[in-house]
Formats: C-alpha cells, sequence, structure tokens
C-alpha cells in the first residue's frame, strides 16, 4: 500500500511495489514524484526526512535529509547585513538534502537503481500532468513572490499567469536534470554494478553539471554555496527518539527537526482520561493545547543540531520529566503565550529569547508519503521546500533547498545558525508500532501544525477507536502560542485556531478559558494534510488513509 499527498505520487508508488520493488524503493519512487507533482511546496533540491521500519530486523531508523549551512554562512553576516533577518533567496539556501537522501535510501534498504524509480518522475515532469486545484491556487496566491525570479516565473507562470486547474503542468529542465542522473547512473551501471551506478547519479548532482549550474548561479548572485559544500554533504543514519503511549511505541526524528515534539506532547497526555473528557469537547482540546504548547517551549529553549548543542533528550522523554510539566496545565485557564522551557535537571540552562509578537501566514511548503510491503517494512517521508521563497536555478527547474529559513540568529537560541549546521525542521515523518499487532507510519504537511495533527489523528485511533480514514477527516484544531519555525518567527500569543466544523458553543467555551480563537473553514489544508497506513502484522491486511484537505490518495492491494 501506498499513500501520499498527490495522488500521481500514490501512483508512482505503488507501481513500483506491483514491479517488485520493496518499500524503500516505492517510497523513494513517490518521493520524487511529489518534487514534480507539488513542485509548488516540495522540491527535488530540498529536504527529505525519511524513517524507516525494517521487518526483519524488527528495526527503526532514520535519514536526516537535511543540509547543512554553506562553510561562509555566519549569524555575524545576517545581523550586519541584514538586521538579524535571513531574507528570502540565495541567502537562505543550505545544502540540498534531498538527492543524497533518496540516493542513500536506495543503496542502503532499497533493490532498485535511481533511474527505475525516477521515471514516473521524469514523464511528469516531460509529459506534463493536470494541474490540481490546490498547486494553481497557491501559484495564484503567491504569483508575486514568483515573479521575483525570472527562472521561477518562466515556469510557475506560463504566459505571465498562474495554471488553470486541470491545465497541462510542465517541468521540462527539471525532467533533463532528473534524466542527466538517470542517464549517468546508467552509463556507470553498465557492468550491472547498482552501487557504482547510484554513486554517479548522486555525483551527477554533486559534483558534476548539476552541481556546476548551483555554484555558477550563487556566485553570480551573491550566494554562499560553494563546490566544497556540495561535493562533501552526506546525510546521516540516525537512531530515532520514542516513546510508548498506550500498547503503541511511538518513534520520531530527532531534535535536528521538531520530531521529538509528539512524543513529549505525548507523555504529557499519557495516562489521563481523554476519553471521559470527550472527544474535542473544550476540556479535551485545551488539555492537548496546553500540553502542546509545554512541548513547544522545550523545543524553543533545547532543540537544534545535536552535533553543534547538547540537547537533554534523555531528561526531555523521560516520565518523570513529564510528571513535573504536567502539574502546569490548568484545568480551565489557559496560559496567555508560550510557558516557560522545563528547565531540565542536568546543566543545561533554557534559552530565555525574546520574540516579536505578530502574526505571518506560512506558506505551505511540504509533503508526505508512507509505504508498506508485502514484507512489512515501512517507509514514512515528509519531502519538503517550495518553489516560491529561493531562486529556481536557471536551466535546472531546481530551487535548492531554502530551509535555512528555519534558523535563528539569536545566539541564545538552539537552533542559532552556523557554518555547517543543519537548520532546525519542521518536517518530522514518524512510525507508530503496537507489538504483535500493527505497524503504522504516518505524517503529514503543516509546518509547526505538523506534531499536533499527527497528535490529535493517533489519538482518534488509540483512544478513540476511529478507523484511520476517519481519524484523519475529523475537525482539527491548533495553537500558535510559541515562536514560528520559520522567519519570520511570528509569534500570536494564545491563538488557537479551529476548523468550523467544532461547534461554536466549543469555541466560546475555550475562549472564556483565556485561548484567543479563531475560526478556521469547516476543511483547512492550514491543518494539515495527513496520510497513515495502519498494516495488521498478523493478516497481513492493510488500511490506508489520505487527507481530503488536500489531493491525497491511497492505494493498496
Amino acid at each position: 500500500m501506498a499513500a501520499a499527498g498527490h495522488y500521481l505520487a500514490a501512483q508512482a508508488a505503488f507501481s513500483i511495489l506491483e514491479g517488485g520493488g520493496n518499500a524503500v524503493d516505492a517510497g523513494v519512487a513517490g518521493g520524487i514524484a511529489l518534487g514534480v507533482v507539488h513542485s509548488e511546496y516540495v522540491n527535488f533540491a530540498g529536504v527529505a526526512p525519511i524513517m524507516l521500519y525494517l521487518a526483519e530486523e524488527r528495526r527503526v531508523t532514520t535519514i536526516s535529509g537535511l543540509g547543512t549551512w554553506p562553510r561562509a554562512a555566519t549569524r555575524e553576516l545576517f545581523c550586519e547585513q541584514h538586521d538579524g533577518r535571513i531574507p528570502p533567496g540565495v541567502l537562505r539556501t543550505v545544502v540540498p538534502a534531498a538527492p543524497d537522501a533518496w540516493i542513500t535510501a536506495l543503496e542502503r534498504f532499497g533493490t532498485m537503481g535511481f533511474g527505475e524509480v525516477a521515471a514516473a518522475a521524469i514523464g511528469f515532469a516531460r509529459d506534463g500532468f493536470p494541474a490540481s486545484s490546490f498547486l494553481s491556487t497557491m501559484i495564484a496566491n503567491y504569483a508575486q513572490e514568483y515573479r521575483r525570479w525570472p527562472s521561477n516565473a518562466a515556469i510557475y507562470l506560463p504566459g505571465d499567469a498562474p495554471p488553470k486547474t486541470g491545465d497541462v503542468f510542465f517541468q521540462n529542465d527539471l525532467a533533463q536534470t532528473l534524466q542527466y542522473m538517470a542517464d549517468e547512473e546508467s552509463a556507470a551501471a553498465a557492468k550491472n554494478d547498482r552501487a557504482a551506478g547510484l554513486a554517479a547519479a548522486r555525483a551527477a548532482f554533486y559534483r558534476r553539471d548539476i552541481a556546476t549550474a548551483i555554484i555558477r548561479y550563487h556566485a553570480e548572485n551573491g550566494g554562499l554555496l560553494t563546490a566544497e559544500d556540495l561535493a562533501s554533504f552526506h546525510v546521516g543514519i540516525e537512531e530515532p527518539v520514542e516513546t510508548q503511549f498506550a500498547d503503541h511505541h511511538v518513534f520520531a526524528c530527532g531534535p535536528w527537526c521538531q520530531g521529538p515534539v509528539l512524543p513529549q506532547t505525548l507523555n504529557l497526555l499519557d495516562g489521563i482520561d481523554l476519553v471521559g473528557l470527550g472527544h474535542n469537547s473544550p476540556e479535551y482540546i485545551h488539555r492537548i493545547v496546553e500540553s502542546l504548547k509545554l512541548a513547544f517551549a522545550d523545543r524553543h529553549a533545547y532543540y537544534g543540531d545535536p552535533r553543534f548543542v547538547g540537547v537533554p533528550m534523555d531528561t526531555l522523554l523521560s516520565r518523570e520529566y513529564a510528571d513535573r510539566r504536567r502539574t502546569m496545565i490548568r484545568p480551565d485557564t489557559a496560559w496567555p503565550g508560550m510557558p516557560p522551557p522545563g528547565m531540565p535537571q542536568d546543566g543545561v540552562d533554557a534559552a530565555d529569547v525574546e520574540v516579536a509578537s505578530g502574526w505571518a501566514y506560512q506558506a505551505p511548503d511540504t509533503a508526505y508519503i508512507c509505504v508498506v510491503d508485502s514484507h512489512g517494512n515501512a517507509f514514512s517521508a515528509t519531502p519538503s521546500d517550495g518553489s516560491m521563497d529561493g531562486p529556481v536555478i536557471p536551466g535546472t527547474g531546481i530551487c535548492p533547498s531554502t530551509r535555512g529559513a528555519q534558523s535563528w540568529t539569536d545566539p541564545a537560541v538552539p537552533a542559532c545558525l552556523a557554518p555547517g549546521k543543519r537548520p532546525r525542521l519542521t518536517p518530522s515523518p514518524a512510525i507508530a508500532i503496537r507489538p504483535g499487532h500493527s505497524v503504522m507510519p504516518f505524517g503529514t504537511p503543516g509546518n509547526d501544525v505538523q506534531p499536533q495533527a499527527m497528535v490529535q489523528t493517533l489519538l482518534n485511533m488509540i483512544a478513540f477507536g476511529m478507523t484511520p480514514q476517519n481519524a484523519v477527516e475529523a475537525p482539527r484544531f491548533a495553537t500558535y502560542s510559541y515562536p514560528a519555525s520559520s522567519e519570520p518567527h511570528a509569534y500570536q500569543p494564545g491563538r488557537l485556531s479551529l476548523e468550523s466544523r467544532i461547534p461554536p458553543e466549543t469555541g466560546a467555551r475555550l475562549g472564556a478559558m483565556g485561548h484567543k480563537v479563531e475560526w478556521w473553514p469547516e476543511w483547512e489544508f492550514r491543518a494539515g494534510a495527513l496520510c497513515a497506513i495502519v498494516a495488521d502484522t498478523v493478516t497481513g491486511v492493510m488500511e490506508g488513509a489520505a487527507d481530503p484537505r488536500r489531493a491525497g490518495a491511497a492505494i493498496g492491494w
């Protein structure tokens, strides 16, 4: 089974399963396809954090899929020349990680070559595909941003206008870029040497013609990326973080992203009679939102690239710590803003950071894909980085990762930028395992809303017994009472957004508790677009779910 944020990506993944590939082969195929059919907010040269469950080993592992700041990037540069901001454009660029993440996944855990799994994406880019209403709406909404760079406008505003829903949308340069990598692989693998072929595909991007085009553009337009930054880059294979909630083990990516917000929040909710509170009742929403606020406070104070900062992850995920933090939740009164962090007792001081209040809309920039194969292997990935806040490299169709927007220039923040350091990423796939019963990869786009949508969907299934699709479709809510991950790091203390399928009297009661309630439409794309697959490890039956808030689909047999 495959489930993805766009039906063509799900189709691309499932066709690989039908052709004999495993979950990793299929997941990579679907992930690359998302960079074509969802290229308004996923880019082949962006980020691609991946989580895998290896059934034979009963082991979960992650591929970071996140690039580093160039060696020439310093906080002093941004403070002196840009008033501490990280402006749109080439200065937001970190080393593109997605190509290496996809190839590393194939190399270590897959069975197929790059050209095989990229074939569907190449076809979608070369031959075109019908623009979804979401794609056409997003491009129209950000037409002025696309016009900042002629290379972006040429692709996304053909004829100086956004594509209309149903228009066939072409990306010829991107097709040629992907085909070039496949051709380089084919030439190197002429003697049936799969490893040599994958190495050649990687080199085509990071050392040869594609790298040359990227570096030339940066050199001519004030960018910081160098040939050395690209040639020396490799993604990391890292251990996940884990917690147990009810009878499920929930795995998330480490503190180089916001992944630990999910298990931290679940720890705060463990032992609470959620069913007794009532699904989406004022008391239920309040309890979850206040738990999320505590986790986001710790995210802001402690999370960062563990290669550069000490993150007290063992303490943050301990039951004793959750018990202490839980006492800060008041049953009928909301924290007016972000609560103080937890001050873990292991020598790490929390960052005391002042941030400006204000609301700034965050552009969508992420998608999700999951796959489970007939052997029980599971693939969960959240590829990202759109095409509206950085330039497309002329002739390539790619927009190198602008994920630098999720760094800070304040040295008191663990996510402060530094040469060779990774930004603190929002994309954060997950896997939940019920030992002896099921494996469930799940995830969503949504920037800071990702762990919020994931917590709610997981609780819908575990606590309330909903089917995966019903759990995904249930009305959602989201707090914004923390500094946002992305520039300009907007902070709206107390803001709570509710989908309007939630009764107005619920909103009124939450307002009386101190939440600043804002109403979303009945079905709001900013509430996330969650996909999931529940694979029964006893019967082999799988049940998939895809979110109607965007153009997702689940396909299985």
